[in-house]
Formats: structure tokens, sequence, C-alpha cells
């Protein structure tokens, strides 16, 4: 009789034993291989992790924003695979119906999936801060900060005139999460890319170093939206640095001025002292006066050869120029413009 007890109690336990195991084996593949993520969704998620982030800030964000369904679970093998205290800042593409084990995967070894930075049509240091920080960690004013300290920016050789020389507008691919000091190592790294042998060798021909050219390339931008008129433009100016003749450039002028809504420049703007003024001051000025395209910088060295030392803008509105070899034609060409704008009700 205690001996059939003894069974009974045996068979109990086993069967308690395996159902336990069961139960506990199905819970851990449920842990490790069970969807868990974006359950009921088909958007992909985009996770940011600030730095200095503690695992609770991700575990809060990946529950509060509905991502992850169990956090326990999530939680859980998080521990067990050691990456609670391991936790790496930066952007995560989160899939839908990915497991706990995929996720803790990929946080734990930091596979950020980049983001796309792109700047043009700059202005000022201001303009170039909010549109090269738009997609990153970073805030306008920590880039500020740095463009704008001159013993920082003197590692790279440039000084507060020039630096802008050194962000060539385009599309990069950066990690989200990229420092201050890691952007301008990156952006200082594209522009020795972009300055080639045979672009450096260009400039030298022409009688121009690297930050010049960047110089002259704004004023050639400023002054046209044609691209296929720029070359052009470069030469007119190159000709007139070349007999040591003012620039006379309006849109240093603008620049100097800091009024960029300015439509109409007159004699009186003229009066500016400013090293930015080009009819006060011969040659180039300080700096660059906005952010030159590739498409401006190739402009001016690859100017085009001619004998134009004047133009101005077509009285039709075009938006090409009238060139001129020599005061009296150009005159001419400048006051059927202004007739123009007159007419236009441009003052």
């Amino acid at each position: 009789m205690k001996s059939d007890k003894r069974k009974n109690l045996y068979l109990i336990l086993v069967i308690t034993s395996s159902v336990l195991m069961i139960s506990l084996s199905f819970y851990f593949y449920q842990v490790f291989f069970s969807p868990n993520v974006l359950i009921d969704s088909e958007q992909a998620y985009t996770l940011k992790i600030k730095s200095n982030s503690t695992f609770k800030t991700v575990s809060n964000q990946l529950y509060e924003n509905e991502v992850v369904n169990d956090i326990v679970s999530f939680s859980f093998l998080a521990k067990v695979m050691e990456y609670q205290e391991n936790v790496k800042p930066g952007l995560y593409v989160l899939q839908p119906k990915m497991t706990n084990l995929e996720l803790v995967r990929l946080l734990r070894a930091g596979r950020q999936t980049p983001v796309r930075v792109t700047f043009n049509n700059v202005r000022t240091k201001e303009d170039l801060a909010e549109k090269i920080t738009a997609n990153l960690e970073i805030n306008e004013q920590q880039f500020l900060d740095l463009i704008q300290d001159s013993v920082y920016i003197r590692k790279f050789d440039f000084d507060e005139e020039t630096v802008m020389s050194m962000f060539i507008p385009n599309t990069y691919e950066l990690w989200w999460n990229t420092s201050a000091e890691g952007l301008f190592d990156r952006m200082y790294k594209e522009y020795q890319s972009f300055w080639t042998e045979e672009r450096k060798s260009k400039a030298s021909k022409l009688g121009l170093n690297e930050r010049e050219v960047s110089t002259l390339a704004s004023i050639v931008q400023a002054e046209s939206q044609k691209a296929d008129e720029r070359p052009r433009i470069a030469g007119v100016y190159l000709n007139r640095l070349r007999l040591n003749m003012p620039l006379q450039a309006d849109p240093t002028l603008v620049f100097a001025l800091g009024d960029f809504e300015l439509k109409r420049v007159l004699n009186v703007h003229k009066e500016v002292d400013s090293p930015y003024n080009t009819y006060m001051y011969a040659g180039l000025p300080p700096g660059p006066i906005n952010l030159p395209d590739i498409n401006s910088l190739d402009a001016v060295l690859n100017a085009e050869k001619h004998k134009y030392l004047y133009f101005c803008a077509k009285a039709d509105f075009s938006g090409y120029h009238a060139f001129a070899t020599n005061l009296a034609q150009h005159n001419a060409n400048a006051r059927r413009y202004q007739a123009a704008l007159n007419a236009a009700k441009i003052y």
C-alpha cells in the first residue's frame, strides 16, 4: 500500500515537474523568439536614444510609445544579455514583429541607421547651424559655439571670416548622435576630399587659394541663379582682379548691410564702410558672403576666358545678364535695366 502511495507521489512529482519544465521552456521560448515589437503596426519605429541615457529611459520610451508589447520580458532578456548596463546612444529603426532577441542584439551592438544631413542656400552661420543640425541630436547653439570659437576653428586653418568655406553644400550621411566636434571633423574631411589636386592646380593657375575661390564663388552665386552663366561672371571678376579694379559687386553690399530683403542697391548703400564693400575696397572681401555650392565653386575654377569687365541684369528680367567690355556699353545696358526697374516700380 505504502509502495503504491510512493509511486503515485513520484508520478505526481514527475508530472508536475514536467509541466513546469514545459511551461518554463515555453515562456523562455516566448521571451527569446516570439514577436514583441510593434505587434499591431506595419510601420517601423524610429528610436532615438540620447547621449547619457539609462536603460530605464529606453524602456520607458518603448513602453509609453507602445513599441514593445511585453516590457517585462524585454527587460528580463536585456538584463540576461547585459544590455541594461551597456546602453548605446543613437538612432535605431525598429521593424514590426521583431523579437526581444533581435531588438536587444540590435541595441546592444549599436547598429544605428544613419541620417541624412543636407544644407544649401545658406547665407549666414545661423542659417548653417539651423540646417546642418536639423536631423542631429546636437542643437544649433552647440554648433554656433564652435563655429564662432576662433581658437577652435584655427585647428582647421580657418578664421572667423573664412570658416564657412569649410562647409561644402551637399547631402551627407552621419550618425544621429554625432557630436558637434565630430561634425566639424567630418566636414573638414569632406572639404579635403573636395579639394583634389586637380582643383588645387586650377585655383593656383588663377592666382587664388582654396579660400579665395570660395569667396569669389559666393559672389558669383549671389549674382546669378543661372548655372550656365556663372563661368562667364566668374571671368568678369577675375579680369577685374588682374587689373586691380574694384569688384563692385552688389551682393557684397547686401551682405555688409545685413539686409537680405534689399531688392535694389542705390548709391547711398555704397557708402557703408565695411571690408565687404567691394565698391570702396579693391580685391576680394575677407570671406564668403554665402555658402557657395559645388556648381559655383567649379564655375570659378573653370571660369570663361574673355575680355568682359562689366555686366548687369538684362531688362527682360530673365535672370540672365548683359556683358560689356567698356564702361560706355555697360552704362547703356544699365540704363535699360534701371528703366525696367522703374517701370516695374521696384525701388
